[in-house]
């Protein structure tokens, strides 16, 4: 074993691996990539979500076609309140992780059950409005069979059942 290590091409194949884990370690340490949400143009821009793109795997409540747009969701709480009950909501909706959480604004990714397709999943609370924006949009493919709008509807509901 020790004598196909010493031949030549496995010391440039072992030197050529070096290299790469060296340079992959050392890049994400010089260049440390953004969150996926800061990213890929979603977030609150000027106080509204992104648009949806042409595709028909997106929702929004915000500024939406007739083909994308979804309400928002009404609230009769106080802000602080009606974040937190979304946030034990989303803890309970399947495949669902919150990545970031801020006083106005919620970002978490739903994953497909088979494929772990990824979904981008936003909730926005406007300063001076009683309601929740959301939006929420696949990253890969042209139709999503309605799942982020189901998603999304079922949030809903479950807001309703808690009375917010």
């Amino acid at each position: 074993m020790f004598r196909l290590l010493s031949t030549p091409g496995i010391r440039r194949l072992l030197w050529n691996i070096t290299c790469v884990v060296l340079l992959t370690v050392s890049s994400s340490l010089i260049f440390p990539a953004a969150t996926w949400a800061n990213s890929s143009g979603l977030g609150v821009q000027l106080g509204h979500l992104s648009a949806c793109p042409m595709t028909n795997n997106c929702v929004v409540s915000q500024d939406g076609d007739a083909k994308h747009a979804i309400d928002p969701i009404p609230y009769h709480v106080d802000r602080d309140t009606a974040r937190k009950t979304l946030l034990k909501v989303l803890t309970v909706v399947p495949r669902t992780e919150v990545l970031e959480e801020k006083e106005n604004y919620i970002y978490a990714i739903s994953k497909s059950r088979i494929f772990k397709f990824v979904d981008d999943v936003e909730f926005y609370f406007p300063p001076n409005e009683s309601v929740i924006h959301m939006r929420s949009a696949s990253r890969v493919g042209e139709s999503d069979l309605g799942v982020n709008r189901r998603r999304l509807e079922q949030i809903r509901l479950a807001l309703k059942d808690l009375n917010i």
